[in-house]
């Protein structure tokens, strides 16, 4: 193993791709051996697994050291200081590059639109999840390194409420594009655009190895997260503090191949907890999943488990990772009419409760949330400042770069104060709106585990299906009700 390591040190970037793409390879064959065929018996898929355990692990140590090789061996050439002359030599001006050009991004809003439409086609008319998997390489290689995952339709939403709400601010059509398109596909044909497209996802996708079922409880609970996630991002964005999904995000620092080791970790941290919880960021992180969930729960031409009639075989009862397949229940479980005219009463009752206390949570931290803009910040630290002047007779005492930046621009401190307290009315009332949405959330996801619905058969939740195909493999019905007997 150390050869091998030492060899791929020396390999060029598009030397390293081609190892990447090999192990990708690797993986999917060994994965397919370990759970493509339902039809064996627990012995026979009992040994499957012992022999192919070893060799997956190996696939997958290599793979993730190639990830992370990239940039911590090549920023070792650059971790001393550039180095100083005394033989008036001047060093240049570093260059800031180049826009990328109108016809460039048009492209990508292209790329996308024929990768939707080629991943969508794979998923309803060809039930190929093979195909599924080489777009989410393709969508890796592209979308992530070679455009080193900007702009995604993840971080277009800040965009779209920072346009919303600064009239100053113009939104390129590009990026309206790119966050328009995948909700369009979802209501339509559900959540494609997260089966093999979205680079964050796909790069998480080829590290799930043995995932765990999560119980609807936990799930539903982690399941909030996003909400509070896209509540915190559309209030950053429109008080033009911060784009907190681009800052925290933790793949584009993989794919631009350059940032923080704190990012290192947390993506690392994400891609380790993919082998065993399917997706973690995508399930319980993403706000941009929370709009495609939305739009997919309506979608006309949404994928389905079998091609014609269920079965009732239970072969695809525990193949989604996601945990997104709805089971038939028993006729004897439903409840009498009075049980449910009770329980909705109480919603009723509760929900509208939730909705003003979120408000009144809002209305309690606006000032904490409204800290986090620089301006708001700069304001109170001269403000304390100015209110007690032993602050800065220490000995110890040195001016942060901000205050010292305000104080030689001339700008009067009146001025600064007058602006951060409009931005503070701002987040008051734009934290007032992120409480009651958020009570509402958790009104509405009370209730849904309240609620009971009746099925009869096997069906994926519209809603967190990501559309991958994996459960179509384990259907043996064919496309005209014959049974498909696999040897």
């Amino acid at each position: 193993m150390k050869p091998i390591i030492a060899n791929i040190l020396n390999l060029s970037f598009v030397s390293k791709t081609l190892v990447i793409l090999n192990a990708v390879k690797n993986l999917k064959v060994i994965r397919y051996s370990y759970f493509g065929d339902p039809c064996l018996t627990d012995r026979q898929a009992s040994l499957r697994s012992r022999m192919t355990k070893t060799k997956y692990s190996s696939t997958l140590l290599l793979l993730f050291f190639l990830i992370f090789s990239f940039q911590i061996f090549d920023a070792q050439a650059q971790r001393f200081p550039k180095p100083e002359f005394e033989s008036g030599y001047i060093q240049a001006e570093t260059q800031i590059p180049v826009p990328r050009s109108d016809a460039l991004e048009y492209m990508d809003v292209l790329v996308l639109i024929l990768a939707l439409s080629l991943v969508t086609w794979l998923v309803l008319k060809k039930r190929s999840r093979s195909g599924v998997f080489w777009i989410s390489i393709f969508s890796i290689l592209y979308f992530g390194f070679y455009r080193e995952g900007c702009v995604c339709s993840v971080g277009s939403l800040q965009n779209i409420a920072l346009a919303l709400f600064n009239p100053g601010y113009k939104i390129p059509l590009t990026v309206l594009a790119f966050f328009i398109i995948p909700l369009l596909f979802s209501l339509f044909f559900g959540r494609t655009f997260c089966a093999g497209v979205c680079p964050l996802g796909a790069i998480q996708d080829i590290f799930i190895w043995k995932p765990m079922k999560l119980s609807t409880w936990i799930q539903k609970l982690l399941g909030l997260i996003p909400f509070i996630y896209l509540g915190l991002a559309i209030l950053y964005a429109a008080t033009s503090t911060d784009f907190i999904i681009c800052r925290y995000d933790p793949f584009v620092g993989i794919y631009r191949l350059n940032a923080e080791f704190s990012m290192y970790i947390l993506g690392g941290i994400f891609l380790a907890t993919s082998i065993f919880i399917a997706r973690p960021y995508c399930r319980f992180f993403c706000p941009y999943g929370v709009l495609l969930n939305w739009v997919s729960r309506i979608s006309v031409f949404h994928m389905t488990i079998t091609p014609t009639k269920c079965i009732q075989c239970r072969l695809c009862e525990d193949s989604c990772p996601f945990g997104a397949i709805e089971v038939p229940d028993s006729a004897n479980l439903k409840e009498s009419r009075k049980d449910t005219k009770k329980r909705f009463v109480m919603l009723i009752i509760i929900i509208p409760v939730l909705v003003l206390l979120g408000i009144w949570t809002g209305f309690q931290f606006h000032e904490n949330l409204a800290m986090v803009n620089p301006k708001v910040r700069l304001a109170i630290d001269i403000f304390e400042q100015e209110s007690d002047p032993n602050i800065i007779t220490g000995p110890m005492y040195i001016e942060p770069i901000a205050i010292e930046a305000f104080r030689s621009s001339g700008k009067p401190v009146e001025q600064l104060y007058m602006e951060a307290n409009e931005l503070i009315e701002e987040f008051q009332t734009g934290s007032m709106w992120l409480g009651g949405f958020l009570g509402l959330i958790f009104g509405l996801t009370l209730a849904g585990l309240s609620v009971f619905s009746y099925r009869k058969d096997y069906e994926p939740n519209k809603g967190t299906c990501l559309s991958c195909a994996r459960c179509m493999d384990f259907c043996p019905v064919g496309d005209e009700d014959e049974l498909i007997v696999k040897s």
